[in-house]
């Protein structure tokens, strides 16, 4: 497997098509309130190596989550498409967009946050908030 790997992905209705290079096939779960809420659980996301390239014109919408960070949707059929840091080119994409099955669900953050009602059932490196925040800055 060569680095950094191509992957294309779409939204549900195809408006909206993304091309990401990523430096690793590994998966992290984001436990936060904003992310479960924004998904419905938890995020199950990819970081990309560079900004991705992205395609579909006003099709894409993108919501100020907080001071510090925007999530992107297609504003025709509502796929969650990114969330990204204003301040540096950090994008963190939800891995079922994109194609490919060779994931790899390697860490969790905001673990003190997460509900008791789920679990995944292999090890992942496990991170706070604080934790979270001091590697990658903040996730709101």
């Amino acid at each position: 497997m060569s680095l950094p790997l191509e992957r294309h992905g779409q939204c549900l209705c195809g408006a909206v098509q993304l091309d990401c290079r990523l430096d690793s096939l590994a998966v992290s779960a984001c436990h936060c309130r904003t992310c479960r809420r924004w998904s419905g659980g938890p995020l199950l996301a990819v970081d990309c190596a560079q900004p991705p390239v992205i395609g579909g014109g006003d099709a894409l919408a993108v919501h100020a989550s907080s001071d510090w960070a925007e999530r992107g949707f297609c504003r025709h059929c509502g796929t969650h498409l990114f969330y990204r840091l204003k301040a540096e080119p950090y994008y963190a994409i939800p891995v079922g967009l994109l194609e490919g099955s060779d994931w790899l669900l390697d860490s969790e953050i905001f673990i003190e946050e997460k509900p008791a009602w789920y679990c995944f059932a292999n090890q992942t490196r496990q991170l706070t908030g604080a934790e979270a925040i001091a590697e990658h800055g903040e996730q709101d």
